[in-house]
């Protein structure tokens, strides 16, 4: 794999993290039933942009109260410190795309000593009357779905071979795109039903073991 440009595409809610962040901002400020806008994404009623577009309207809180809320709250998969350097040292490009918040994906990054590393996530802005939530693809336009699909797409057409690391519904339709795919939680068992090629992993050193091997 070192003799082609490769990219690491890596979801984060779940993924990087243990627990969805995006949830446990919801359970805790959500002016409204969120979780039944969740019942109709699962149901695929609704898209995952609609979905957090509207969830995410219910909270009126403000950026400083949500992230104060997230204080010992956020755990890390082992192994993420190990992946990021292992990227670096193969001049792989590790990218994180995310249907999550880029204010709250940044911080944690920060807190991590990641603050510069390559981030693709919904666009938030507070008004005391909600939030307001934007996707916007590559090309600039916003977007109300695919939109992690509009980055593999854009990466693939750039030369990358891409790797894709993710765990949940969103990250099906990516994955199938990806020239390798780690999988855990529902997207390991969507890979596995529709027997699509995936590497099972728990920790993301078995993400860089498998990386070296390839």
């Amino acid at each position: 794999m070192s003799t082609v440009k490769t990219l690491v595409q890596c979801d984060f809610d779940g993924t990087i993290t243990e627990k969805d962040i995006s949830f446990l901002l919801l359970d805790a400020f959500a002016q409204g039933d969120w979780r039944q806008l969740l019942r109709n994404y699962k149901e695929h009623k609704i898209s995952v942009g609609e979905f957090n577009t509207r969830a995410f309207a219910m909270i009126k809180a403000d950026e400083r109260t949500l992230l104060a809320s997230l204080k010992g709250e956020v755990k890390v998969r082992a192994g993420f410190h190990e992946l990021v350097n292992y990227c670096q040292g193969k001049c792989f490009r590790l990218v994180i795309v995310s249907n999550g918040l880029d204010f709250y994906i940044r911080a944690v990054l920060k807190d991590l000593g990641l603050g510069e590393a390559e981030v693709h996530a919904a666009q938030a802005s507070f008004h005391p009357e909600g939030m307001e939530v934007q996707y916007v693809g590559p090309d600039g336009k916003r977007r109300d779905d695919g939109f992690k699909e509009a980055y593999i797409k854009s990466f693939l057409k750039l030369g990358y071979r891409v790797v894709y690391v993710g765990n949940g519904d969103s990250d099906v339709a990516p994955a199938k795109f990806a020239h390798h795919v780690f999988a855990t939680g529902d997207l390991l068992a969507y890979c596995r039903d529709i027997n699509l090629k995936c590497r099972p992993f728990e920790t993301f050193l078995e993400v860089v073991e498998e990386l070296n091997l390839m």
